[in-house]
């Protein structure tokens, strides 16, 4: 393994965060669409969390939600942020008022009409979104900015229920998204060059790191989660305890591992009572309201501190699901299972034209999952360990389960002794 010295990690960092701004391809000096309002569709923590970041940049937001008791539930916990913060000194006691006084709440999808930009942030749901959108094209004025935020579902048919697909583009916000720097801007089959163009200034106005990217199942940041967490659940059917996985992979630089993550988010996502899943110990815990930190049990145990303890009744659910021995695994083996697949997974994105080159892959998991600064990103980290390392573990992981066979990139680059940095596979193609 390479070990890169703290400068020339730095150097490929800021590098890589000033390519990611860069779009080819777009015609020199386009006209941007004016955007002066924007409408946000759902006041839960998503939406509420999207429009105050429109808020807080200056623009009037109006928000729009099903009944008055949720969106005086919603405007209330943005309320709350902002008194936070103030409170904390980041901003005068005056300005909370000044942010709210932007908002306005409203029930009516209608009556975004006039909105320049239009975010839908309600749950992941295909109905649901493609009403949504079938209303949004009835209502919204010409010209408007239709923008999801859904985090995996797909855009193309989103923007299929619209008479005007090229006005669709996904703005893909991480939660909290008052919070989270990160911005995936997925772009769609029929996206606009100056709709791509307008959404990549705003980024930069409500002072978001973005990133441009392609319509696929998970687009970048997810689509490689996907892969480490199909393997850490792998891991756990082999009779690897979850605190173990997490262990390994706070030891590799993530402050959450998969498992402590899922507590944290809340294992009923997804999930509602009765429910087979493709995941049945986490269904087994949900049954037994075992739902993560918020009803203080779920892998974990937790005391009144939040504080993670292995939980006996987990491992008990474990081997009475998996028939598995628990047994130990060393902690370096973990992280190659874990996260060699991302790499692989990362290179298949750029075989597939998702992501417009390798750094940005990593400009998303820095800012938008917690990937430790030290090792640089997944494609930069596989350059430290070589593309030979990461083959051997792909090739015996492929064998087990084709969806992890190693990309032909992947197989090149270790013939060759290529860099994951440089691969070149002619961008982002829609």
């Amino acid at each position: 393994m390479t070990h890169p010295t703290e400068e020339e990690i730095g150097q490929y960092i800021a590098a890589a965060g000033k390519a990611a701004w860069e779009v080819p391809g777009l015609p020199d000096g386009i006209a941007h669409r004016p955007v002066k309002t924007v409408g946000i569709i759902g006041a839960g923590t998503m939406g509420g969390g999207i429009a105050m970041n429109f808020a807080t940049a200056g623009y009037p937001v109006k928000i729009v939600e099903t009944t008055q008791e949720a969106l005086d539930r919603g405007l209330k916990v943005v309320r709350g942020n902002y008194q936070r913060s103030a409170d904390k000194g980041r901003f005068p006691q005056d300005e909370v008022e000044t942010r709210m006084d932007r908002f306005d709440g409203r029930l009516s999808i209608a009556d975004l009409a006039d909105c320049d930009l239009v975010i839908e942030a309600v749950f992941e749901d295909m109905e649901l979104k493609r009403k949504i959108f079938t209303e949004l094209d009835r209502v919204m004025k010409p010209g408007a900015i239709l923008a999801t935020n859904t985090s995996a579902l797909n855009i193309d048919e989103i923007a299929g229920m619209t008479k005007r697909p090229e006005d669709v583009i996904g703005l893909h916000f991480f939660s909290p998204a008052n919070v989270m720097k990160l911005l995936e801007i997925v772009r769609a089959h029929h996206t606009a060059d100056d709709v791509v163009a307008t959404c990549m200034a705003l980024a930069r106005d409500i002072n978001k790191i973005a990133t441009l990217v392609g319509v696929c199942p998970g687009f970048v940041g997810n689509r490689i989660l996907f892969a480490r967490q199909k393997q850490a659940n792998k891991l756990v059917y082999q009779g690897v305890m979850p605190w173990d996985v997490d262990a390994a992979l706070n030891r590799f630089g993530f402050k959450m591992g998969p498992f402590q993550m899922s507590d944290l988010a809340g294992l009923d996502i997804g999930w509602s009572k009765g429910a087979k899943t493709e995941n049945p110990i986490r269904d087994a815990l949900c049954e037994m309201d075992r739902r993560g930190q918020k009803t203080q049990a779920g892998f974990y145990d937790y005391d009144e501190n939040r504080r993670p303890i292995p939980s006996d009744v987990t491992a008990g659910i474990i081997r009475d699901i998996t028939g598995a021995e628990p047994r130990s695994m060393s902690a370096e083996k973990i992280i190659e299972i874990c996260i060699y697949p991302m790499i692989n997974e990362a290179v298949k994105i750029l075989e597939e034209n998702k992501a417009q080159r390798p750094s940005d892959v990593d400009v998303v998991w820095l800012n938008g999952y917690g990937w430790p600064a030290d090792k640089g990103g997944p494609m930069f980290y596989g350059d430290m360990v070589g593309a030979q390392a990461v083959l051997d573990r792909m090739e015996k992981l492929g064998a087990e389960d084709p969806d992890f066979a190693p990309a032909d990139t992947l197989r090149k680059l270790a013939e060759t002794g290529g860099k994951f940095t440089q691969i070149d596979t002619g961008g982002l193609k829609t």
